[in-house]
């Protein structure tokens, strides 16, 4: 995830946390709001001597208790069924029944055999540590060949944290499998959190993605729609909901942002977060996105899943191969203030936490071996330049290039690694980057720099030990690239969010993306495509058009009506004043997304059968139905013989050829056409 080199004092708890855990970058102090204030106050009082951290037992449960927070857990099971807080019994959804509340699980299933859910039940219970100041207890799954298919092939040990002085837990957990464990795949590993129905109403996603949300019933009540996440609240209680949809897919966020979410409940105003410090543990990269805060109220944190990539990014595991890895820790954060307070400062005094908890990374409490400290870490630097002679005779600066650590792979291989770990950052102005924190193991460094197309790997393996400081001579990336520039549509940023978004269908809008940056986000914008060109298909001619205005964001099927979809042909015209007929051409195709589909493309010939190029079938990502803008990344370097243009007016036809369906389609991120190489 990027290192943001935050430097900031988070009062308050942060205070308590100085005293036994010295912050080894913090320079600058963060002003003490109201709100941070009485959290301080609150938390030196209860972290006097009566409440040092302690661990109770009640039935068959176990209580973390250290005088501001209690964690109520299942033995053997090691679920949350309970959280106390600031005089509220129970934070946790109490109408719902209790291995429900708190809990973590896996989506898995054998090759070729339907999906299972695991909700990974300790079967063993351990106090790892016990002092005044930590408290960390254990709840291990363990598999066996006699257990069988019952649950996934993999040995799970789930710790929970809680410090002195914090407001909030902390939860991680070591996922192993052994040698000779069968073949199996793991699309999904989260952790889910029902807060109280009836207090938490209010839900932020981000500073812009915060509104006040429908309930379940809402939703049970509401009409659904062309997919069963997505609902037309019709009768909720909140009036002001009412002919808004609902879908969890349109809080979706990259992880490399999914830093900080959670709930609201104004009354009284308490705050319930969930902060992710680091992403070093999440698949697929920086830009992969997943699902965060929804209705329910629910919280969720999502280590793992296919969401917005389809099972490329899955976990697929062959017999017998042993694997370990550690998901977290992340913070369970809980936070208040008074009746005279806005109840948005919550938001606020949570983001200071999240600032807390980064200057923090790698904590140093947790107590598995698994999880190495900063000084059992490494880090890489290095500068990136570009070389595009097309654009300059002189090296160009990678300026903002996401630069990253992952297994070791084939170039772009990163947005498909499920299995270890990535460590990304991102470069200055100058190309310069540095990567901490880097736990010990063997890497491919990877970059991909905005403005440019396609992927960088550096040569050769990086080797990370305790304590290395690796410093890279300088890295020349060279974008692929043909001939100069014809003409271009579009901004190559791995996104179609600069192309046309349309407004939604007045009946079929949430109100929160309403004049707002992330509009793609609204439910049904496919079908505005149909309502557009609902009998001819897109023509963009460049030096006319604008992509903005005039290239439609999805390239999807048409409805004709009676649930018939078919398929699409998009159209660009374009004027060459001369041709070279002795060389190639070259077209290059960067789609920021696709789903179950194929792109054909043709040149002054739309009827010939046999189109210039073909992708075949490609993609699962789904983007377009869950208003992601962008999935996996595809590029696609297409050569045309000079004999196949003509002087003068030209056309470029895109079909996407698959139509059984509404979701069927791609989005381009890039298309540009370059002329044959300069000799």
């Amino acid at each position: 995830m990027k290192q943001w080199g935050l430097a900031l004092w988070c009062t308050a708890m942060a205070a308590v946390f100085f005293f036994f855990f010295p912050l080894h970058h913090s320079t600058n102090r963060i002003p003490t709001t109201p709100l941070r204030r009485n959290l301080m106050d609150m938390n030196i009082n209860n972290s006097s001597g009566q409440f040092k951290v302690r661990l109770q037992r009640s039935g068959g449960n176990v209580v973390m208790d250290n005088g501001i927070v209690q964690v109520t857990l299942s033995t053997p099971d090691g679920d949350v069924v309970g959280l106390s807080y600031n005089g509220i019994d129970n934070i946790l959804d109490t109408k719902t029944e209790a291995p429900n509340r708190g809990y973590w699980d896996a989506v898995w299933n054998n090759p070729n055999e339907p999906i299972n859910t695991d909700r990974l039940l300790g079967t063993s219970f351990k106090v790892i540590v016990s002092t005044d100041e930590q408290l960390e207890i254990s709840f291990v799954k363990t598999w066996s060949v006699a257990v069988g298919n019952k649950n996934a092939p993999v040995n799970v040990d789930k710790r929970f944290v809680l410090l002195r002085g914090s407001s909030g837990f902390y939860t991680y957990a070591v996922f192993e499998r052994l040698t000779g464990c069968p073949e199996i795949e793991m699309d999904q590993v989260r952790i889910v959190f029902r807060p109280q129905k009836k207090m938490f109403d209010y839900m932020a996603v981000s500073d812009s993605r915060q509104r006040v949300m429908p309930t379940m019933d809402d939703r049970n009540n509401g009409d659904p729609l062309q997919y069963p996440e997505a609902v037309l609240l019709t009768n909720p209680a909140n009036e002001k909901l009412r002919g808004e949809v609902d879908d969890k897919y349109m809080y979706s966020i990259e992880d490399k942002d999914n830093l900080l979410h959670g709930w609201i409940s104004r009354n009284p105003p308490t705050g319930f977060w969930m902060i992710t410090p680091s992403d070093e543990f999440r698949v697929a990269g920086p830009v992969k996105q997943d699902l965060t805060s929804h209705a329910g109220p629910i919280t969720l944190s999502m280590f793992a899943s296919t969401h917005y990539a389809g099972t490329d990014v899955g976990m697929k595991f062959a017999e017998g191969e042993p694997w370990k890895k550690v998901f977290g820790p992340v913070f369970v954060y809980l936070n208040s203030a008074s009746p005279k307070e806005d109840y948005r400062s919550l938001w606020q005094d949570a983001k200071q936490q999240l600032a807390t908890e980064i200057s923090k990374w790698p904590y140093t409490f947790p107590q598995s071996e698994d999880f190495p400290s900063s000084a059992q870490r490494g880090s890489v630097a290095g500068r990136l330049l570009i070389r595009d002679g097309s654009i300059s005779d002189r090296l160009l600066r990678a300026s903002n290039a996401f630069v990253g650590l992952a297994l070791p792979g084939p170039v772009g291989s990163w947005q498909r690694e499920s299995k270890g770990y990535q460590f990304w950052t991102q470069a200055d102005s100058h190309g310069s980057f540095l990567i901490n924190n880097v736990r010990e193991g063997v890497y491919n460094l990877y970059a991909f720099v905005p403005g440019f197309i396609g992927d960088y790997k550096y040569e050769g393996n990086i080797t990370i030990k305790a304590g290395s400081k690796i410093k890279l001579d300088e890295m020349v990336f060279d974008p692929p690239r043909q001939g100069p520039t014809i003409w271009e549509i579009g901004i190559p940023d791995r996104t179609a969010a600069e192309f046309y978004v349309p407004d939604p269908f007045p009946t079929l809008m949430n109100k929160l993306y309403i004049d707002h940056d992330d509009k793609f986000r609204q439910y049904g914008l496919w079908e505005r495509y149909a309502a557009m060109y609902p009998n001819n298909d897109l023509v963009f001619t460049v030096g006319v058009d604008n992509y903005t205005q005039d290239w439609f964001y999805a390239h999807v099927t048409r409805d004709v009506g009676n649930q018939t979809y078919e398929a699409t042909t998009w159209e660009v015209r374009f004027s060459l004043q001369s041709v070279n007929q002795t060389a190639n051409y070259t077209l290059q195709i960067a789609l920021a997304s696709a789903a179950d589909c194929e792109l054909q493309v043709r040149l002054n010939d739309k009827t010939s059968s046999q189109p210039a190029f073909t992708t075949g079938r490609i993609g699962r990502d789904n983007a377009i139905a869950r208003h992601g803008i962008h999935g996996l990344y595809w590029l696609y370097s297409v050569p045309f013989p000079g004999t196949q243009f003509l002087k003068g007016n030209n056309s470029m036809y895109f079909t996407q050829a698959r139509s059984h369906g509404p979701f069927q389609g791609l989005m381009y991120d890039y298309v540009r056409l370059e002329a044959p190489p300069r000799t």
